[in-house]
């Protein structure tokens, strides 16, 4: 086998940088990338609002950050993404005690979970990972404009191209989203919400030029998080799991918050609004694999300004939200 590509770090220096007087928001704050990224925010001394379904594991991590005496602080806010209820409470929460926000990470997600639907009848991983952020990013957008220059972090995957060996290509179905009519696959489904993530960081990208507000995506790398807890059974988890995940180049959390925070705090990104960024992966075209901090999408449908506009249109629609003016075609 070859060697594995070398995975991309985030330069020394972006990690020193003063945060204090800045305001994040981190969706999925309890665990895995979302917590190593909260942490290293409050480390360097920004306030960081941790948005968890779990309140009781994110308060839990918030006394852990004030044990270690980090410069930064955190709040812990109840956001669960399978219910639009909560989002609107979460938003309406944070409006009502904060006057900035400097960053918005969506972050959380779910992968490859057996057939269920949000409480607003959505696929789930459709609604969590997609329209569930979809919604929170429209209700934050007026206060990310009046804080720009600010950022909204969306964490894709590699998956929104392919996952080898389960999806040839991710495609996204703007006729049957919820697999109402065909029959649920939970693989093509979490390729679908993460070909809609790519797609959402490109759509707010046109919609907010000029504003200062930069909207990205990001694949934080083939990461061991609990996300992984629907691919193999537990046993196998336990037993190999940790050998099958070191072969095909799994990363830890803070490997894979690299890409997240890099996007959040490096000066270069307002230059490369909508763009895509990667760590190391398993790519179909294995020139890929590398990732790169931008890099260019192999989904050949990765420029679809119909699917593109059509997902916005869904997504709206689905979240209960009119469509704001149609935006001037680009030539």
């Amino acid at each position: 086998m070859g060697m594995l590509p070398k995975t991309l770090v985030c330069d020394e220096n972006l990690l020193d940088k003063d945060l204090f007087g800045k305001t994040y928001i981190v969706t999925g704050a309890n665990s895995g990338i979302g917590l190593t990224t909260s942490k290293q925010l409050v480390k360097q001394g920004a306030h960081v609002i941790m948005a968890c379904r779990n309140t009781n594991d994110g308060k839990r991590i918030k006394k852990k950050f004030e044990k270690l005496n980090y410069k930064g602080s955190s709040k812990v806010l109840k956001l669960d993404l399978a219910d639009l209820n909560s989002v609107r409470d979460f938003a309406e929460l944070f409006l009502n005690d904060y006057k900035k926000l400097d960053g918005l990470i969506n972050n959380a997600g779910i992968m490859m979970c057996p057939k269920s639907y949000t409480k607003d009848g959505f696929e789930m991983q459709f609604g969590v990972n997609h329209l569930g952020h979809f919604l929170l990013t429209e209700l934050l957008m007026d206060i990310l404009k009046k804080s720009a220059p600010s950022r909204i972090i969306i964490l894709s995957s590699s998956a929104h191209d392919s996952l080898p060996g389960l999806v040839k290509f991710a495609d996204i179905d703007l006729k049957d989203p919820h697999f109402k009519k065909r029959k649920y696959n939970k693989a093509a489904a979490y390729c679908q919400s993460k070909f809609a993530n790519f797609l959402h960081a490109k759509s707010l990208a046109r919609r907010l030029e000029g504003t200062g507000v930069t909207a990205i995506s990001v694949h934080p790398g083939m990461v061991k998080t609990n996300l992984s807890r629907h691919m193999m059974p537990d046993w196998v988890q336990k037993t190999i799991g940790n050998l099958i995940f070191r072969i095909i180049g799994v990363i830890n959390p803070d490997d894979g918050a690299q890409t997240s925070l890099h996007t959040l705090l490096d000066e270069d990104i307002p230059d490369h609004a909508g763009e895509y960024y990667s760590q190391t992966s398993m790519y179909r075209d294995k020139d890929c694999n590398e990732g790169g901090w931008p890099m260019k999408s192999p989904n050949p449908k990765a420029n679809d300004r119909n699917l593109e506009d059509g997902l916005w249109s869904l997504s709206c629609s689905e979240v209960g939200i009119s469509e704001s003016k149609p935006l001037k075609k680009s030539a």
